[in-house]
């Protein structure tokens, strides 16, 4: 469970989010503390990559505020965010080296060595390091969103957020990925994940977030999240997914 006392990384306060005249995010206020491990579900469209799009920059956001915290004792450095997306977004003409060297060459001026030895250690972190010469589509699914999550590592973030990381995936495939995020969760890392996994959301959550319609309808520790939900929509939600 994320200590009480440990400090906010994440501080979003009444963001709003439109696209066109459909809006996405409705007064969203959420507070993440650094190792906490956050599991955000809902339905389709309830604005949950919305929301996590919005922490990572890659959304501006029409109203409200969300801030990051810094991580030096001097405050001269922002707490930095990796994102694991849906589909592996890998340069399909790199190999997984090429892949996972780029970000830390060029972003933080790692020279080659340093950015592969860095990149050996993260593919052992996921499980492949015998892919490293590999292209992406010599890989299954499965090792390819390992690739993935290994190139987040790559840039050594306080902070992973997972956009729905299994759900391009064939079923056989997801526990490899699931198991390679529960290691990371054990690791201390401060991570949010979009998910309907809820056997994963049971073993790594100290924070259970349900959306609906754009708004947080509930939130929670896992074991009254799931015991005990107080909204009718959540209560419908969980019985629809954990009983199919």
């Amino acid at each position: 469970m994320a200590a009480a006392h440990s400090r906010l990384v994440i501080n979003m306060q009444g963001v709003d989010k439109v696209f066109g005249k459909f809006k996405a995010l409705d007064g969203v206020s959420l507070q993440v503390h650094e190792g906490e491990k956050m599991v955000i579900c809902g339905p389709s469209g309830s604005g949950k990559s919305t929301l996590i799009r919005c922490i990572n920059g890659l959304e501006d956001i029409r109203s409200g505020n969300v801030s990051i915290a810094t991580m030096d004792s001097d405050g001269g450095r922002e707490a930095r965010i990796g994102m694991v997306f849906q589909q592996f977004n890998l340069f399909p003409h790199l190999t997984v080296m090429q892949n996972l060297t780029l970000g830390p060459m060029r972003v933080s001026k790692l020279s080659r060595t340093e950015a592969e030895t860095r990149a050996r250690i993260c593919l052992e972190r996921v499980q492949i390091p015998e892919q490293a010469d590999k292209l992406p589509r010599q890989l299954s699914g499965g090792q390819q969103q390992r690739v993935a999550i290994a190139r987040s590592l790559c840039m050594e973030p306080d902070i992973i957020l997972f956009d729905e990381p299994t759900s391009a995936l064939d079923p056989e495939m997801i526990n490899e990925v699931l198991e390679v995020m529960v290691g990371l969760a054990d690791s201390g890392i401060t991570m949010i994940c979009v998910t309907h996994e809820m056997g994963f959301a049971k073993r790594v959550a100290d924070t259970m977030v349900f959306m609906d319609e754009g708004k947080i309808v509930e939130q929670s520790p896992p074991e009254k999240f799931f015991s005990t939900p107080e909204s009718l929509r959540c209560q419908q939600f969980l019985a629809k997914i954990l009983h199919h």
